[in-house]
């Protein structure tokens, strides 16, 4: 909650600045509003609570209410939450509680389409760090909120040894020996590789998570029986909704997608006085 009121905080701050002059110079103190959050179309909710928190945060009193629970689909013209109170208060909070409800429904619209993708499979899609700055804590609860699994978080929490980690130790196998003497045993260690020789070397290294990049599905399948169960296995790169089946259908364990949190598009949704 401390990190979302931040978020909040800051963008309040950068909308309202010294003062909505436009609802100062046309709305009369005390003057009491009511407004409903109503759907425009199609999508997955995500982020309600923090529209109201949005409000709560200029005025304690505002009264919002909440029809509809994250993670439900919604349709277009249902309402999804209605507002009393101060009417100059919810005209100033109505911008940033748009801009990161309909954000926040973007994410969760688009991992559902994903997930709904490779349903029937053993693939599990998680999200990636390609979050927009300073909104990454919102985003990947939208993830979750749309049927997919956070990644780790930031740097701070998991191991990931990439391309310029394996070029910068000097090799694949030297960079997971370096990783498991130096960070604590909680940690799983996860490696990138780029081809079977790759893998064959963090194999022998013993990475608990063989991530497989840029693969296509002959290669991510050979490489899954390649592996076979001795680590747990993330294809990445380039996925996206056309090709997303066919990779889950090789065997892989996880599915990086980092277009849930790039390449969203965020939902219509209007706040409206009643």
């Amino acid at each position: 909650m401390f990190e979302i009121d931040r978020i909040i905080q800051n963008a309040l701050q950068e909308d309202i600045g010294l003062g909505d002059v436009t609802t100062m110079a046309t709305v009369q103190p005390g003057t009491p509003g009511r407004a409903e959050l109503v759907a425009k179309e199609d999508f997955v909710l995500s982020g309600i609570d923090v529209a109201g928190r949005v409000f709560h945060l200029l005025d304690p009193k505002i009264a919002f209410e909440k029809i509809m629970e994250d993670g439900r689909a919604v349709s277009r013209g249902q309402v999804l939450a209605w507002l009393k109170g101060d009417a100059a208060v919810l005209l100033q909070g109505e911008r940033v509680a748009l801009n990161l409800l309909q954000r926040m429904c973007g994410v969760a619209t688009l991992t559902a389409q994903f997930v709904k993708a490779v349903e029937g499979t053993s693939a599990t899609l998680v999200d990636t760090r390609k979050t927009t700055p300073g909104l990454r804590v919102l985003e990947k609860y939208s993830v979750r909120m749309g049927g997919g699994r956070n990644h780790r978080t930031s740097l701070y929490d998991g191991v990931l040894i990439k391309e310029n980690h394996i070029a910068a130790a000097g090799g694949v196998e030297v960079a997971i020996e370096r990783a498991r003497a130096r960070v604590p045993h909680t940690l799983k260690i996860e490696v990138e590789t780029r081809d079977l020789d790759e893998v064959r070397e963090a194999l022998a290294a013993r990475a608990d998570i063989i991530l497989l990049d840029n693969m296509g599905p002959d290669a991510l399948r050979e490489a899954v029986q390649l592996i076979g169960g001795r680590a747990l296995t993330e294809a990445s790169g380039g996925v996206i909704l056309k090709t997303v089946r066919a990779i889950a259908e090789t065997g892989v364990d996880f599915i990086s997608v980092g277009a849930l949190t790039h390449s969203f598009r965020a939902v219509d949704i209007s706040m409206l006085f009643q």
